[in-house]
């Protein structure tokens, strides 16, 4: 027998976002010699430039709203004073906080990662070469190898450079008119922020509707809700022509209209960052949307792995996290783990938030299968009564027999409460045993009970009641069953 090949690392790791920091911290953690490779800094697009930097917009801008609108709950209202650059210094300040505690090198050394500050390329399937700022470059070698280089903006060919989220945030003035061009997550995040901070802002879609992968009537709810804090949408059309004028910028769209403007966001997609890793090298397979991977996130190489947004299968945080699971679970302890795709949750966080887990109904329909559809409006929650927050529905997609299939929910702490039904259908839980769940009164998740309580209510109206009661010889006529 041959000696087995000695490498310098067991698993190096190249990229440093969500998915590069939990697939270096469990493969140390798992007792494999683990490097962390990143060109940049560590945190990536969530930590600096994604759900770090907007969640905390979201919630400033929401406090402005709240200021604004006070008399809801029998306060004054009054304006808020908003100093654009003192917002933004908070926002950066959180953003270091959430990097300092969890992201810096010190963390992942302290797990038994080494930090190494460089750019990489393949030389081949188990060598890369190395370039430090410097200049200087060197040559390791790993057993294992898991790419996680993220996704960047797509970017519009316009005369005009046009604002990302990876520059939105360094933002130091505020745009008096915002053009927001997409109808994404991202582009309408942005725009209820930005709104509720003061600017005027305009959503430009070439689709019919915003968030497309959502469920159509709660998206519709949210838009309703935007439009009436002022958001303007414009649908089926296309930003074709982004120019600099003495007074701002100008976009065409492709009917001909003008839009005028401050600042333009461009979030239409995003791409794999693949430039520069030299994928032939190492024979790593790159398609239409990303490196191909395997259900255990495993490349075209065997000891190759790819996880995040570079694969381009689901541009989440979670996600990203799950695959790296997935990918050191199979590569460090050979444990055949495979991706969960069955159980994808996502939340758009607005106000209010639009989260979705599983299949829609519409998904259900299109193949061909029967399914029976809980809904809970948001105005038959008390704690949404009591709080004034009633724009919204939990909606819930089952099988005859119960099991859950899907979910969408459109209201205060959507994001919260789908979490529920993803524990359930993840573990093969049935609506009715979410129905027999204690909740305590009053909170939002109690919908989620509620919403189930719908489960059994419709089994009233079964002919076998009809019959027990006529042999225990009750007496009532069971209108209620038929308008519960």
């Amino acid at each position: 027998m041959g000696r087995r090949p000695v490498y310098d690392y067991d698993m190096v790791v190249i990229g440093a976002g969500a998915a590069g920091l939990v697939a270096a911290g469990m493969a140390a953690l798992l007792g494999a010699k683990t490097a962390l490779v990143e060109k940049h800094r560590l945190g990536g697009d969530c930590t600096w430039m994604g759900c770090v930097p907007s969640k905390t917009l979201l919630k400033t801008a929401k406090v402005a709203h709240d200021m604004r609108n006070a008399q809801r709950f029998g306060l004054a209202s009054f304006p808020p004073v908003i100093s654009f650059e003192r917002v933004m210094d908070h926002v950066r300040s959180v953003r270091k906080q959430v990097y300092d505690d969890a992201d810096a090198p010190p963390y992942m050394e302290k797990l038994g990662v080494e930090v190494i500050e460089a750019g990489a390329r393949f030389l081949d399937p188990s060598a890369i070469e190395i370039r430090e700022a410097s200049g200087q470059t060197r040559r390791i070698t790993s057993r294992f190898f898991c790419i996680a280089t993220g996704s960047r903006p797509k970017m519009p060919r316009f005369s005009v450079t046009p604002l990302t989220n990876e520059t939105l945030f360094e933002l130091t003035s505020q745009p008096k008119e915002l053009l927001v061009i997409g109808g994404g997550p991202i582009g309408i995040e942005m725009a209820q922020a930005f709104q509720r901070l003061g600017s005027t802002v305009t959503v430009v879609t070439s689709d019919t509707r915003i968030l497309v992968k959502d469920d159509s009537g709660h998206a519709e709810i949210l838009r309703e809700a935007l439009a009436s804090e002022g958001v303007s949408f414009i649908f089926e059309r296309q930003v074709r022509a982004l120019d600099r004028r003495p007074t701002g910028l100008i976009a065409t769209l492709d009917d001909g209209q003008t839009i005028l403007c401050d600042a333009a966001l461009a979030a239409t997609g995003r791409e794999p960052t693949v430039e520069g890793l030299d994928l032939d090298n190492a024979g790593v397979k790159l398609g239409k949307k990303g490196i191909e991977i395997d259900r255990h996130c495993r490349t075209s190489r065997r000891n190759i792995y790819a996880t995040g947004d570079v694969t381009g299968r689901y541009e989440f945080t979670h996600i990203a996290e799950h695959m790296s699971k997935v990918a050191v679970t199979n590569a460090i302890l050979r444990w055949p783990r495979s991706l969960d795709e069955k159980h994808i949750v996502w939340c758009t966080y607005t106000h209010p938030e639009l989260a979705r887990l599983g299949e829609s109904e519409a998904d259900v329909r299109k193949r061909g299968s029967q399914c029976s559809v809980f809904r809970l409006p948001f105005s038959k929650l008390d704690r949404a009564i009591t709080e004034g927050e009633t724009a919204g529905e939990v909606k819930v997609i089952t099988d005859r027999s119960g099991r859950i299939l899907g979910a969408s929910i459109v209201g205060v702490n959507a994001g919260e409460m789908i979490s529920e039904y993803a524990l359930a259908m993840r573990n093969g839980l049935r609506i009715a045993q979410i129905a027999d769940t204690i909740h305590p009164y009053p909170t939002y998740l109690l919908g989620n009970r509620l919403t189930a309580d719908q489960w059994y209510t419709r089994q009233l109206d079964s002919p076998l009641l009809g019959l027990l009661a006529r042999v225990f010889g009750y007496r009532g006529l069971r209108k209620g069953a038929s308008v519960l």
